[in-house]
């Protein structure tokens, strides 16, 4: 059975960093593509970054360029959002999930696997 698992979240204060990583499990994920997403209260789910399996495509929404960096771990089937620079509007639930797709998507719908999610705050 596959799992995402997202760990890292927290509390922390604008200008502050924090580093999440998304661990999946339970099948081989070649031609898989890993995806961060977000949502804050009263608003839609958003995409933040995605990554292709092999690590080698990345794409990262544009409103985040510069401030996050997706990157993944083969060997641990492991991906990490290094989210720098962060404000309070960043403040959101955030979500991995996984899609059978060998291209990084942006598309919720393209999206099979889900983790929890894990709250990140901004504090100002």
């Amino acid at each position: 059975q596959v799992q995402v698992v997202e760990s890292g979240g927290g509390l922390v204060q604008a200008g502050g960093s924090l580093r999440l990583s998304c661990a999946a499990s339970g099948s081989t994920f070649s031609g898989y593509c890993m995806g961060w997403f977000r949502q804050a209260p009263g608003k839609e789910r958003e995409f933040v970054a995605a990554i292709n399996w092999s690590g080698t495509k990345t794409a990262i929404a544009d409103s985040l360029k510069g401030r996050f960096v997706i990157s993944r771990d083969g060997y641990k089937n492991t991906m990490y959002l290094q989210m720098n620079s962060l404000k309070p509007e960043d403040t959101a639930v955030y979500s991995c999930a996984l899609a059978r797709d060998p291209l990084p998507s942006s598309r919720v719908r393209a999206y099979d696997y889900w983790g929890q999610g894990t709250q990140v705050t901004v504090s100002s």
